[in-house]
């Protein structure tokens, strides 16, 4: 298993549509985040306003611990994706974004385990939505997720 190239195109992925923040900042869900869209520094507590700002290195170790953490996961709940470093990466990207939670109960999970690629790649495209409204954003984020199934 090439884990360690899924790690790297999902890094870029994340680090693109993450954007970047030395500060403690809210995310679009409501939680305090730092770096590249963490939710915890690298004490392992959660980023709250008063967290310190960071350094860019500090921002891609902590991207790439959370990354490991969503790229283990993301394999528990879709064995199918072992031998594809592009679609790992893409569902680990999703991960990240979204969760895990929601991986593990969603047809995507389900489509991608009966290695239906294309039936994957709509139920992709089905994740835009932000506080009740398509965001332009996510739109272009699960596109390029989902051309990566193929």
């Amino acid at each position: 298993m090439g884990s360690a190239e899924a790690l790297s195109i999902a890094s870029d992925l994340c680090k693109r549509f993450e954007g970047w923040s030395s500060k403690p900042y809210i995310c679009p869900a409501g939680v305090w985040t730092i770096g590249y869209g963490s939710t915890c520094g690298l004490d392992g507590k959660p980023v709250t306003r008063d967290h310190r700002a960071i350094t860019r290195e500090e921002g891609d170790d902590l991207l790439y611990r959370d990354l490991t953490k969503f790229l283990i996961g993301t394999l528990k709940l879709c064995p199918a994706l072992v031998s594809g470093d592009q679609r790992l990466a893409a569902i680990t990207d999703f991960s990240y974004n979204l969760g895990l939670g929601r991986l593990k109960a969603s047809t995507l999970r389900k489509r991608i385990n009966n290695q239906d690629w294309e039936g994957a790649k709509r139920e992709l495209l089905k994740w835009v939505r932000g506080g009740g409204a398509i965001l332009p954003g996510l739109v272009k984020r699960r596109r390029e997720e989902a051309d990566m199934l193929t």
